[in-house]
């Protein structure tokens, strides 16, 4: 099953033996540090590359132009990890891993270094970071009211946010509206047909009304 589930994301996201590799020995290293600490779910580890790695590497299809990311509250390595292993090589590929947990962090630069990665550990919040990017992304980390405060600064440097989210997508967007205004839009995720991809441009703060 699990090979299969491999096959069938080589061949959707036109991965090379490579990138396969690196993703491979992601895998290996997540399986051993999750045993230790709470990475993600273990029931999820079986599905790997559909429900991690493919929710993860869709986001290219998104913005290919895309060369810097940020992914923020980056956990397990969901999507950060996995968009640096398929941009590694590419000219001017980046991606800040930003947690606030050291622990987590640990694991993140053990991977980073270990396969080379152009990615960056950053251990802190993510709103107080300085760092300037295309694309601001996150999966599971906040509701979106939350999670664009966290990503604010990233916006007014001039990135777009590309979010994964769940089968309540649209209502946190209409209770974020109350505190935000943005354009966005929708898009079914590839992984999960209650999934969607949520892209976000123009974002500020609304008025306080008094």
């Amino acid at each position: 099953m699990l090979e299969t589930e491999k096959a069938a994301f080589q061949a959707k996201a036109g991965a090379t033996p490579q990138q396969m590799a690196d993703l491979e020995a992601f895998r290996f290293r997540l399986g051993d540090a999750n045993s230790v600490m709470n990475l993600v779910g273990p029931d999820s580890l079986p599905d790997f590359w559909n429900r991690h790695v493919w929710d993860s590497a869709q986001l290219l299809t998104h913005a290919p132009e895309a060369r810097s990311w940020a992914d923020l509250g980056a956990g397990a390595g969901f999507p950060g990890v996995v968009l640096a292993i398929l941009m590694k090589g590419r000219e001017g590929a980046h991606v800040w891993l930003i947690d606030s947990l050291g622990k987590r962090c640990r694991f993140l630069q053990e991977i980073v270094d270990a396969l080379d990665l152009p990615a960056t550990v950053i251990i802190g919040r993510a709103e107080e970071q300085q760092v300037t990017c295309d694309v601001v992304t996150a999966r599971a980390v906040a509701p979106m009211e939350k999670l664009l405060g966290y990503a604010q600064p990233y916006f007014q440097r001039g990135a777009q946010g590309l979010f994964l989210k769940g089968e309540r997508a649209e209502s946190e967007l209409i209770e974020a509206r109350k505190s935000w205004h943005f354009e966005a839009e929708l898009a079914p995720s590839q992984s999960d047909a209650r999934g969607r991809i949520v892209t976000i441009r123009s974002l500020r703060r609304a008025r306080t009304k008094r």
